[in-house]
């Protein structure tokens, strides 16, 4: 029998996993990335608006930077976004998928609003501040361990789905935020007004006399300490092993289902936190869109900057550039708010593209000669 050679015919593109990339080369990247993106919405403005596109790009950074008001408001928004987060990094860096962050900070700011409103129905003026102020830090903070820990405790025991698990509490948070929101607001219109509005107990006190900025030097300092408890710690280095494999955790001896719930009581408790410095720093009062969506806006800061909390203070800022600059464009330009979202839309799917580039190579099969 003549023996015949099958010739298994290349793809004409392969994609291969870069293995590494220079941080010079992946920062270029991005760059081009954002440069395509606001060439693809200039032509969205101008098909859409007739706008000048650099008229408008103008109208982003002044709703940015114009005013001292609007500065602070960008540091208001950043501060929370990269509070949040810090929040989510350790759960996702060891591949426990939180998507309940949301959740999380809406019962945190729920238990600083309701000891808001009891411990004034209860002891009227004669707590402090400061005791009241503390006293919601830590309520928040141990309702936001409880509501992160009942998923862990599931998934590390039961083996159940975090990612579903998760976003199901999210609603069940929002159901409680309205319940008691009906029980405090006789007036059945559900919305809560501004608590403690005539002895501001309980609100965070002006830093340089400037509004918010308690909560940036706080969310500062915990972005520090999540650098050095993922990067110098035990505790950083078992999330990073279990993430990796949870077989050679469990092979080098570290106990998973201790790093899962432990992890995710720290992420409930940096959510809880956040609810609280918002209500208490920032709102004063409690709603049910009080994250307003950050807990999922969240998700992509931490990816996008790879789990470094330094890099998120850039992607978390930069993201609130995006909306708050949208805001300015709809509000000033008169356009409608679909359009500023349809920019804020293009520029992050090109920021999230161009990932696929920096981790992958696409290589072209080089056209070859038949031999004769």
């Amino acid at each position: 029998m003549e023996s015949s050679k099958k010739h298994l015919k290349e793809p004409l593109i392969h994609i291969t996993r870069r293995t590494d990339i220079p941080r010079v080369k992946a920062w270029c990247i991005r760059l081009v990335a954002i440069i395509a993106s606001l060439v693809v919405c200039g032509l969205v403005i101008v098909l859409i608006s007739k706008y000048n596109p650099i008229e408008v790009y103008e109208k982003m950074i002044d709703g940015n930077f114009g005013t001292k008001r609007k500065v602070l408001n960008l540091l208001k928004g950043t501060s929370a976004l990269l509070c949040i987060s810090l929040a989510v990094t350790p759960a996702f860096k060891m591949k426990f998928w939180n998507l309940g962050a949301e959740g999380q900070v809406l019962i945190g700011g729920l238990a600083s609003a309701a000891c808001m409103h009891y411990t004034r129905l209860q002891f009227g003026n004669s707590i402090s501040s400061w005791q009241l102020i503390l006293l919601m830090f830590a309520t928040s903070v141990v309702c936001g361990m409880i509501w992160g820990v009942i998923p862990a405790i599931f998934k590390a025991v039961w083996k159940t789905n975090e990612s579903l698990f998760t976003l199901m509490m999210n609603y069940v948070a929002i159901q409680l935020v309205g319940f008691f929101i009906a029980k405090w607001v006789p007036t059945g219109s559900g919305v809560m007004g501004v608590i403690n509005l005539d002895t501001k107990c309980g609100w965070l006190p002006d830093v340089f006399g400037e509004k918010y900025m308690f909560n940036v030097i706080v969310v500062a300092v915990l972005t520090i300490v999540m650098f050095i408890y993922l990067r110098f710690s035990k505790h950083g280095y078992e999330i990073s092993v279990v993430g990796e494999s949870e077989n050679t955790a469990r092979y080098v001896g570290i106990n998973v289902k201790k790093v899962i719930i432990r992890t995710m009581l720290i992420s409930g408790a940096i959510c809880g936190l956040a609810g609280f410095l918002i209500v208490s720093g920032a709102d004063h009062t409690v709603t049910k869109n009080l994250a307003g969506g950050m807990g999922f806006t969240a998700i992509m800061v931490s990816w996008l900057a790879k789990f470094e909390p330094f890099m998120m203070v850039f992607t978390s800022a930069f993201i609130i550039f995006l909306q708050n600059g949208s805001s300015a464009i709809a509000m000033k330009l008169g356009l409608n708010k679909s359009v500023s979202d349809i920019l804020t839309g293009i520029i992050i799917f090109f920021i999230i593209g161009c990932e696929f580039f920096i981790n992958y190579k696409i290589n072209i099969r080089a056209k070859q000669k038949e031999a004769k």
